[in-house]
């Protein structure tokens, strides 16, 4: 990763012996706390376990998981495409994910793609082109959202479902390990009222925002989950992946 030695903690870091949301609302907006607790959550359960070798984080923007993943990856490189909203300090390779990548073929063993997959208008592409360039048994993080308002427009083009993500993954060659709904009808309630309540008053706002979802999250966290609901309003997905070497789909070598 290009200046990795100026690297600080953006969207996530570790805090309280906790790997969370950023409290600084200059990196994650306080009514999206709760949402970005809950990837934070996600990711760090899993990378211990998954992430090894090379690591290639598509989409990387400010490389936000980056505190999390190093200690677990011999060697980091950050693709983003040049008109990213993010600052691109950190980019090691510039282009565009909805066109093949300019990268050999099974040259990475972990990749990351956190609430970029939405992005893409083109996204059997990227599918294709992470199945070339992974290797095999190469494991692949991604997050979205689904029940989330709309960012960084006009370049939000979709909502996958879980059936959605299937259809993609498993045609290109990857076995899925890991698949978890994160959040609730209540996380999507709080969600949009905290993003709907926080600019009525400068001040107020942000402070019921703030305090609403600690009343979810506390909430939450003593309600037992129900797999039913769970399945009907996530906020999003999380999903580990493998790289299934039974499947060559032969996808051509790039020149």
């Amino acid at each position: 990763m290009r200046n990795q030695n100026l690297s600080q903690p953006t969207k996530f870091l570790y805090e309280q012996g906790q790997f969370r949301a950023s409290r600084n609302p200059n990196e994650v907006s306080v009514s999206s706390r709760l949402v970005t607790d809950a990837v934070a959550d996600c990711f760090a359960r899993y990378i211990p376990q998954y992430s090894a070798g090379t690591l290639l984080d598509l989409g990387c923007g400010k490389a936000p998981l980056y505190g999390l993943y190093k200690n677990y990856t011999t060697d980091v490189i950050c693709v983003d495409w040049i008109n990213s909203p993010h600052e691109l300090s950190f980019i090691d390779i510039a282009c565009d994910l909805s066109e093949p990548l300019p990268l050999a073929d099974q040259q990475f063993d972990t990749f990351i793609l956190s609430d970029v997959l939405e992005h893409i208008p083109e996204p059997k592409i990227l599918w294709q082109e992470m199945a070339r360039i992974i290797k095999p048994n190469g494991k692949l993080f991604i997050s979205v959202p689904f029940y989330y308002w709309l960012h960084e427009r006009p370049h939000d083009y979709y909502r996958y479902t879980q059936y959605a993500l299937e259809r993609f993954a498993e045609p290109s060659g990857f076995e899925i390990l890991v698949f978890e709904q994160y959040g609730s009808a209540l996380a999507i309630i709080t969600d949009i009222t905290a993003k709907n309540i926080i600019n009525l008053h400068w001040r107020l706002g942000p402070l019921c925002a703030d305090y609403l979802q600690k009343i979810a999250a506390w909430y939450l966290s003593k309600r037992k989950k129900s797999p039913k609901e769970l399945t009907a309003f996530p906020l999003g997905y999380f999903l580990v992946l493998s790289k299934n070497t039974r499947n060559n789909l032969g996808f051509s070598t790039y020149h």
